[in-house]
C-alpha cells in the first residue's frame, strides 16, 4: 500500500497555504514535481518555495520529471485529453512503484483545488483499477476562483441564482449569461462576446507577484484584457487567468 498526499497549495501566493497543507507538507517524505518546460519553470521554482518556507529543515527527496505534454492542436479535443491522462497514468505508476521506498509518504503539490479543474485524482482513480494498491488524502486548497473573488471584492452567488463554471471552450454554447466563472480559456472565448450587459471580473497570475487584475463592462475593456493578457504571456511564455462574467443590466 502506497501513500500519497494530494495537496491543494493555491493559486501562487504562499501566505494561501492552508494549515491542514502545512501540516500534510510536513509528514511527506518524498515529493513529486512535474516539469511543463522551459516556459513554465516559473511553477516549479513556486512549488520549491513553498517547500522552503515550510520545510526549511529539509529531511525530504524532490523528484522531478518531465510532464507529458497534451496535443494542443488536436481536432477532438476530448480524445487528446484522455491519451494525456494515459500518459500521465503511466508516468506516476512508474514514480510511485520505483521511487517511493517503504514507509514513504508521497505528495503532489497541486496548484489551486484538487478537486476543480485539476486530472490528479482521476488518473490515480485510473491505476487504482489497474490493480495498484493506493491510500490518498486530499488535501482541499484556495482555488483561482476563490481569489479572483476576493480580489475584485465580490461575492460569486447572488441571492437565489446559480453560479455557472465551465472552461473556455464551452462558453460559446451557452444561452443567457448570469453569473458565470470561466476557467482554462486559452482562446479568449469572452472577445466574441457582444452583450452589452455583461460585466468581467479577470485576473491573471492570481496570488503572486505577477497578478493582473481588470474588470468593467465587457464591451469597454475587452480590447484592454486582450492586450495585456498577450503581453504578460510573451514576457513570461505562460499565463494562468480565470475570470467571472455578470449580468449587471
Amino acid at each position: 500500500m502506497k501513500d500519497l498526499l494530494l495537496i491543494g497549495i493555491g493559486p501562487g501566493d504562499p501566505r494561501q497555504v492552508t494549515y491542514e497543507a502545512v501540516e500534510a507538507l510536513r509528514r511527506a517524505t518524498l515529493f513529486f514535481v512535474l516539469d511543463k518546460g522551459t516556459d513554465k519553470d516559473e511553477l516549479v521554482r513556486l512549488r520549491k518555495a513553498i517547500l522552503e518556507r515550510y520545510r526549511p529543515e529539509g529531511g525530504y527527496r524532490l523528484v522531478q520529471v518531465a510532464d507529458p505534454q497534451r496535443d494542443g492542436e488536436a481536432s477532438d479535443y476530448v480524445a487528446s485529453v484522455q491519451d494525456w491522462h494515459r500518459q500521465r497514468a503511466a508516468l506516476y505508476a512508474r514514480l510511485i512503484t520505483d521511487e517511493m521506498a517503504s514507509g514513504d509518504i508521497g505528495a503532489f503539490l497541486l496548484w489551486g483545488e484538487p478537486g476543480l479543474y485539476d486530472s490528479t485524482l482521476r488518473i490515480l482513480q485510473r491505476l487504482r483499477e489497474c490493480g495498484l494498491s493506493l491510500r490518498l488524502q486530499v488535501i482541499p486548497g484556495i482555488s483561482s476562483v476563490q481569489a479572483l473573488a476576493a480580489r475584485h471584492q465580490v461575492p460569486l452567488n447572488r441571492i437565489g441564482e446559480p453560479l455557472v463554471v465551465l472552461p473556455g471552450r464551452r462558453l460559446a454554447e451557452q444561452g443567457r449569461l448570469d453569473n458565470v466563472v470561466v476557467m482554462l480559456d486559452g482562446q479568449c472565448a469572452f472577445a466574441a462576446l457582444d452583450d452589452p450587459g455583461l460585466v468581467i471580473y479577470w485576473g491573471a497570475y492570481l496570488g503572486t507577484d505577477d497578478e493582473l487584475l481588470i474588470a468593467g463592462p465587457l464591451q469597454a475593456v475587452k480590447a484592454r484584457i486582450l492586450e495585456v493578457r498577450e503581453e504578460a504571456r510573451a514576457r513570461k511564455g505562460w499565463i494562468m487567468d480565470t475570470y467571472l462574467l455578470r449580468r449587471e443590466s
